[in-house]
């Protein structure tokens, strides 16, 4: 009860200022009463009758010191289960203090008596949920601020550490918060109360979730009265998703997304942007491509800047959402390994029995699952394209869809997902051009060529079906096939009611080029007319035939669900793009890019297109001046992410934009590539790292120091991906990282000294002694203790690689370079930092013992004789607390030894007291002793 003796007695009010307690008339006496009078009087009292006596004072200091103290009064008489109880009822009516500091203070100890009680449970049962909890539960809707702040602090830390029973969150806990969110509550309290049932959803589970807190948490979202409740639901939205898991979210959860989203809040819609990953990452792959992205389509395209500004910095990790290996080219095992960590015959055998699965899907089962969810089997196949090597015999082809869009989608354009079909897809589609016998697969992977795998495929199309158009005949179920997913040029009527609807939508948004989004749509459109021109100028001439364009792409009306207007608006923006790659080679006619360029800059199916526009248009300068002036960092920040969803197959379409980073004005920028360059070479492999990124590489080793400390920190992860040749040009480089733009950066050197001990296993002894080896050596006479330190271990790794090699002349000339410049330095610290590295080599037997015995140990015995007493206290400690505990002096009587006893015999009898304790025959391992040995070890 050491806080209760700080407690003031409730004096009198009739007490004058100076606490004069009595005045003798018979004497000029003046006793003023002690506090150590009231501490004697309180040692009297029992733990109890002290609880009574403060918990009943009309001082507030006394009644809070009372709540401070309440869990050592529990301590106290733990051992009596009565005086417990007693102390717990006490709790209860300390909750009815009017003072709201004193109900804070008790609310602030609630965890840490809790936390007793569930130690105690034998003596105190049930005591948290009889007594406790209510009072925890009560506070959640006082009427003071800061009563209820840490009464919802102290909620989340008990169920945190799980001090409250699951059947007291159902019965007690759940239905206070539900009240609490009532329509009729209090516009504070709700909420508190609602944010409270977002953050405990993790703690308790998705059972109690779906059941008791989904259904008002659904509620709360459409609060038409109160937007704060809104934000708060919409800034929690991903964690209730990923509880009540994949199914609930898109039943329920979803429409209420698609409603905040559209909120006429900024501040709504802003925390939607913000949580969208969370949220994709709980639904499925289709609902993610299909209405997810064309959602956050409008997200980036908000009237507010600063939701524009947190969908932009989502837009990266909400892509990353869409990677799946076979895309990626990359999975990782349950033992944590790469793909790329995988030997070549387990790989191939994986592909080989990828094939196989592949090969038993027939054409009837395609066209099934075609049938019921054309977008879905068009994205597995595309998905099982990606995932096979170059070897695999799916080779996609390309299709290109036209659609314009009307003013009421905003006039906004993106790319088709379903521009680019693989072949086996193909052939069970259209079973008239492919076939799916081994023999003819085999024959179609042996003949493949560039050609065929870029060019624009010619469709066989009945001309009937021209025909029936002006009939208003529906197409068969073949036909809309084909013309949904491969739409041509047309018929020159439609071609010329096609072209003008282009020229009027590029007409209305010329006025509005300041923006770079409509910038991107008038280019988009452009592209468009061209190409539809100058198809139907081919078709002329040529007067070959082909198939008619679709009316309507499947996907640009969806139906939606009237409660969520946004979405179909949305996905128009998304799924019925204009698609130009069919008129690529029109460009090439305008002087523009050859037709593998042009269409490996633009087609990739792994995200949608229009998210990846987006992204890529993230390092436009204008983007800085309307959105965010950070805007690069953060594109930078998650291109890696970006670069594993679309795999290294796509590295093209980012190669660009992480040049343009790469050489961004802002360092910051540059440096965020730095610090992840390393993981977007394993992500890129080997060769797109040595075209790419080896360039920029070089780059950043001759940047600032703020840019060369992101490469430097992972000098060794880089380096190992490149080829031996190109790894030893960078042997030449690593003497510059000594220089630095301020010299007091010590912290530079000492990192440029941990990657050198990794370095070491890339390169040959050879390589080792003439390049790394003048770098340890200086970094061994830094002036800062901390490199020193850091040095001597790469010293002694040094020594014990170059030893290990054959022959071993290298490690013996390294050895004797250390003794003439640090065994005998004229300078103490020199010798000292020899003792240092004498010490290391010996304390991870970098040389066997009676190698050290040989090329060391007699050039650190001479030291016993040095004039510094630093340098004798640090040897006699690696004498007798090192060396004289390696088996090699315990066991064998060799002359080594004796000279080792002699030396640490003379040191004992050192005129230094420190020398002497270290000699000493059984050190003390106190702390005072090593505080001692550090002391001495570090001041110079």
């Amino acid at each position: 009860m050491a806080d209760l003796s700080l407690l003031q007695e409730d004096l009198p009010e009739d007490a004058d200022g100076l606490g004069v307690d009595d005045c003798s008339s018979e004497s000029d006496v003046i006793i003023i009463p002690s506090a150590l009078d009231f501490v004697s009087q309180d040692e009297m009292l029992t733990p109890l009758g002290r609880l009574d006596k403060y918990a009943a004072s009309e001082n507030i200091f006394n009644r809070q010191m009372v709540a401070r103290s309440l869990l050592d009064t529990l301590r106290e008489v733990c051992d009596d289960e009565g005086d417990c109880v007693a102390v717990l009822e006490r709790i209860g009516r300390l909750a009815d203090d009017s003072e709201p500091t004193v109900r804070a203070e008790l609310m602030e100890q609630v965890p840490h008596i809790a936390l007793f009680c569930q130690e105690s449970r034998p003596s105190i049962p049930c005591a948290f949920s009889k007594y406790l909890l209510p009072i925890v539960v009560r506070y959640l809707a006082d009427q003071n601020n800061q009563v209820r702040k840490t009464s919802q602090a102290a909620l989340l830390a008990l169920l945190e550490q799980e001090l409250i029973e699951r059947f007291d969150v159902e019965t007690k806990v759940c239905p206070v918060l539900i009240e609490l969110t009532a329509p009729d509550s209090n516009d504070d309290v709700k909420t508190e109360a609602v944010a409270i049932m977002c953050k405990m959803a993790p703690m308790v589970g998705k059972d109690i979730t779906e059941r008791l807190i989904l259904p008002r948490f659904c509620e709360m979202c459409c609060d038409c009265r109160m937007f704060h409740v809104r934000k708060v639901c919409a800034a929690n939205f991903g964690d209730i998703c990923s509880v009540v898991g994949q199914q609930a979210t898109e039943e329920m959860l979803l429409p209420r997304f698609f409603q905040l989203c559209s909120d006429n809040v900024w501040g709504v819609r802003k925390a939607c942007a913000e949580c969208f990953m969370a949220v994709s990452c709980a639904t499925c792959q289709e609902i993610r491509r299909t209405k997810l992205s064309t959602l956050f389509i409008n997200l980036i395209s908000d009237p507010s800047r600063w939701v524009r500004q947190a969908a932009f910095q989502s837009l990266g990790p909400f892509i990353s959402t869409f990677a799946n290996p076979s895309s990626s080219g990359q999975c990782f095992r349950e033992d944590g390994k790469s793909s790329e960590d995988v030997p070549a015959e387990e790989r191939s055998r994986i592909s080989g029995h990828d094939a196989e699965e592949e090969e038993q899907i027939g054409p009837e089962d395609a066209c099934a699952d075609f049938s019921a969810s054309p977008e879905s089997a068009l994205e597995d196949c595309a998905a099982e394209t990606f995932g096979n090597s170059a070897g695999d015999i799916s080779v996609p082809e390309d299709s290109s869809s036209l659609c314009t869009l009307s003013s009421e989608s905003h006039q906004e354009a993106a790319m088709d997902e379903n521009d680019k079909k693989p072949a086996n897809c193909k052939s069970a589609f259209r079973p008239e051009i492919g076939t799916s016998s081994p023999d003819s697969t085999l024959l179609d992977q042996e003949l493949f060529n560039s050609f065929h795998f870029w060019r624009t495929p010619i469709f066989e199309i009945d001309l009937d079906r021209e025909l029936q158009q002006d009939s208003g005949e529906t197409l068969s179920p073949e036909g809309s096939g084909d013309a949904s997913g491969v739409p041509g040029p047309s018929s020159p009527n439609i071609t010329m009611a096609t072209r003008k609807e282009l020229e009027e939508m590029i007409e209305n948004l010329e006025p509005h080029m300041d923006d770079p989004d409509v910038k991107v749509q008038v280019q988009v459109l452009s592209a468009a007319l061209r190409a539809s021109s100058l198809d139907a100028h081919e078709e002329a001439s040529s007067g070959e035939h082909h198939s008619e364009p679709p009316e309507e792409l499947p996907d640009c009306n969806t139906d939606q669900d009237t409660s969520v207007p946004l979405t179909s608006a949305a996905e128009e923006s998304v799924d019925a793009t204009p698609h130009y790659i069919h008129g690529a080679s029109d460009v090439i006619a305008s002087g523009g890019f050859s037709p593998d360029e042009e269409r490996r800059s633009k087609v990739q199916d792994v995200v949608p297109q229009a998210l990846l526009d987006q992204y890529l248009s993230m390092t436009d300068p204008s983007r800085a001046q309307t959105v965010d002036t950070e805007i690069a960092k953060h594109c930078a920040y998650s291109l890696p992410g970006v670069a594993l969803t679309l795999g290294r197959q796509n590295w093209h379409c980012l190669r660009e934009t992480y040049e343009t980073l790469a050489s961004d004005m802002q360092w910051k920028v540059r440096r965020t590539l730095a610090f992840s360059i390393h993981e977007l070479a394993v992500i890129l492999g080997d060769q797109l790292t040595a075209a790419d990124l080896v360039p920029i590489f070089n780059g950043f080793l001759k940047d600032l120091d703020e840019v060369r400390i992101g490469v430097l920190k992972h000098l060794h992860d880089f380096l190992k991906l490149l080829h031996i040749d190109k790894r030893r040009e960078y042997l030449y480089q690593l003497q510059e990282f000594l220089v630095t733009d301020n010299s007091r950066n010590w912290r530079f050197r000492a990192e440029l000294a941990e990657q050198l001990i990794l370095l070491l296993e890339l390169y040959s002894p050879r390589d080792v002694y003439d390049y790394l080896r003048p770098i340890a050596l200086n970094l061994c006479a830094d002036k800062v203790s901390s490199v020193r330190w850091i040095s001597y271990k790469l010293v002694s790794e040094m020594v014990k690689k170059l030893h290990t090699a054959t022959p071993p002349t290298f490690g013996v000339d390294l050895i004797n370079e250390l003794v003439e410049n640090f065994g005998r330095c004229p300078k103490w610290s020199g010798r000292q930092a020899f003792v240092f590295v004498c010490q290391t080599v010996i304390e991870d037997d970098c040389l066997p013992m009676d190698q050290f015995a040989v090329h060391l140990m007699p050039h650190l015995l001479t030291l016993a004789n040095d004039r510094v007493p630093n340098v004798r206290v640090l040897l006699a400690k690696t004498l007798r607390q090192t060396l004289l505990e390696k088996e090699y002096f315990l066991a064998s009587a060799s002359c080594h030894q004796e000279a080792v006893e002699q030396t640490i015999m003379a040191l004992q009898m050192d005129r230094d007291s420190d020398v002497k304790y270290f000699a000493s025959i059984h050190p003390s391992s106190t702390k005072i002793s090593e505080d001692a040995v550090s002391t001495a070890s570090s001041t110079y």
